[in-house]
């Protein structure tokens, strides 16, 4: 960096000879310095002036602590340097607090307690048996799967913190990619090359019809079943997935419903079918909605259960708690299925 004109460098030494009043704030300064670090205590010297305190007697105290009593002694002396102040009164006979002792007591002995839950939390959430995990889903998810899965955790570790973010599958890919969620409970495609993702639960569709219209249809209905007939559609942008999904299915099968209405949400779906707009085809733990004036019926498909759910994760997930977890989370789902 270049100097205005008329200006040089010069030594720090130089300038501070020159200024007495800047030179005596350097020292001032240097010296609260020197005092803020002097009295940083160490938690042995508190543990040795908590067990002294609570026995009013040193060879007690030494005892408890598996110490001879000179450094014990020591310990607690250098306590009292670093504090500004005594803490006990000492004589041949006895050992007693002093005003400030008994004043410091309860915070020293707060301040091991916190350092020891501290210690014991950190290796807790090491080992994965405390911490948080926060799980994505889709709506459907919470129909079925969901509450079994939230009761397994909390069986298998309680003391782990569950966060539950219901998104549809693009939010999740994107919150695993941020790491705002450690399992994505998501529709596949799942094309990303940070995650892992492997199918965990495949399931059924029903049908759901107005039940003023419910004795038109066959109890247990096919996709041919549905020819010409009003029926709710899949919304191929908010709801790709089931778009794509009841789509391939119909057309395969040959069938051309009459669309009525493209919807994105199941509930929606469902609160059109029981106002007789249409029928509607969705994934069979959203019939445990139990929409009044809605009839669900069983309907068969080639594959049997055609709605499949991906489990996903970051390849460095390095969360314990999700690393502890993994396999209930994968049983879980599997025995959902």
């Amino acid at each position: 960096m270049e100097l205005a004109e008329g200006w040089r460098w010069q030594p720090l030494s130089v300038i501070l000879a020159g200024h007495p009043k800047l030179r005596n704030d350097m020292r001032r300064a240097t010296h609260l310095i020197d005092i803020r670090f002097e009295s940083m205590f160490e938690l042995s010297q508190l543990r040795c002036f908590v067990a002294v305190a609570e026995e009013l007697h040193f060879g007690r105290a030494a005892e408890r602590l598996h110490m001879t009593q000179p450094p014990l002694s020591r310990q607690v002396r250098l306590l009292e340097h670093q504090v500004g102040t005594e803490l006990l009164e000492r004589n041949s006979r006895s050992v007693k607090l002093t005003a400030a002792g008994r004043s410091f007591l309860p915070d020293a002995a707060r301040i091991l307690r916190l350092a020891e839950e501290a210690a014991a939390t950190a290796r807790r959430v090491a080992t994965g048996a405390a911490g948080s995990l926060a799980i994505g889903f889709t709506a459907s998810v919470g129909y079925g799967l969901l509450p079994s899965l939230v009761s397994a955790v909390r069986a298998a570790s309680p003391g782990v913190r569950l966060t539950l973010k219901e998104m549809v599958s693009g939010a999740q890919l994107e919150a695993l990619d941020a790491r705002q969620i450690d399992v994505g409970l998501l529709r596949p495609p799942v094309e990303h090359g940070e995650l892992i993702a492997e199918p965990c639960s495949q399931e059924a569709l029903v049908l759901a019809v107005p039940e003023a219209t419910a004795a038109d249809w066959p109890q247990r209905p096919t996709l041919r079943d549905c020819e010409g007939r009003p029926l709710l559609m899949y919304s191929p942008y908010e709801a790709r997935y089931f778009h794509q999904l009841v789509s391939g299915l119909l057309e395969r099968a040959g069938v051309l419903p009459d669309i009525v209405e493209y919807v994105s949400q199941i509930h929606s779906m469902l609160a059109l079918v029981r106002a007789g707009i249409g029928a509607a085809l969705i994934p069979a733990a959203a019939s445990m909605l139990h929409f009044e004036g809605v009839v669900y019926r069983p309907v068969r498909t080639t594959p049997a259960k055609p709605v499949e759910l991906w489990f996903a994760y970051r390849k460095d997930n390095d969360n314990p708690a999700f690393g502890a977890l993994k396999d209930v989370l994968r049983g879980t789902l599997a025995a959902g299925r």
